[in-house]
């Protein structure tokens, strides 16, 4: 994941793996989570680290951007849906995106850039709130809203986007989301039902509904 992106304000954006039975991996979810809530924990100067702050809001907010599919349909819109970060900036001219993502790289090397260190405490909601998403999840697929294998692949989801099995308010690094990113994937991967659902989409260009 970027530290800057210079997007074009007519950008269509969005993570879509569950039309093929698969979840965002290779760091996917790990940003959704962490762009939907690091703001909560920015201290102003003076001001006292938070013990504690409800994440389910911000953690279904990025839920459902990943489990229903979402794609924004602008640059604000992608800034909304915490698929970019407010600090990320606009080029209205798509003609000059390169020129001014080349002019953003070349100013953060004069600022003397620094990649990051990959984080190592972030705050996940838990299982508690896996439950929540589960029975939000269960009431759909018991209206026809969804199916079984969507009730699996949205539960698989909100695993990793919970934290795993772990209490509310725990602490993980980077590493640890990359990893249960990774074990979610390989065994959605690994499902007929997705792999039919992948056949089916490469042979048609539409989504399968099993």
């Amino acid at each position: 994941a970027s530290d800057r992106v210079r997007f074009a304000a007519e950008t269509y954006m969005g993570l879509v793996e569950v039309g093929v039975g698969l979840l965002p991996a290779g760091g996917g979810c790990k940003e959704m989570l962490i762009r939907t809530t690091e703001h909560l924990f920015e201290v102003p100067a003076g001001g006292v680290y938070p013990k504690q702050i409800e994440l389910m809001p911000y953690v279904a907010r990025a839920f459902e951007a990943i489990a229903l599919a979402k794609v924004a349909t602008s640059g604000p819109e992608a800034i909304k849906m915490g698929l970019l970060r407010p600090t990320d900036k606009m080029t209205v001219n798509r003609d000059f995106l390169i020129e001014d993502a080349k002019k953003t790289v070349l100013a953060m090397n004069q600022e003397g850039y620094v990649p990051p260190r990959p984080l190592d405490e972030i705050r996940v909601a838990g299982e508690n709130s896996l439950a929540l998403i589960k029975m939000a999840v269960w009431t759909l697929r018991q209206q026809g809203y969804a199916t079984d294998h969507d009730v699996t692949v949205a539960t698989k989801v909100g695993h990793v986007l919970c934290g795993g099995n772990v209490l509310a308010d725990t602490k993980v690094s980077e590493q640890y989301l990359l990893d249960l990113e990774r074990e979610a994937f390989l065994s959605l991967a690994g499902d007929p039902k997705t792999q039919a659902r992948m056949q089916h989409t490469l042979t048609t260009g539409k989504p399968l509904r099993n």
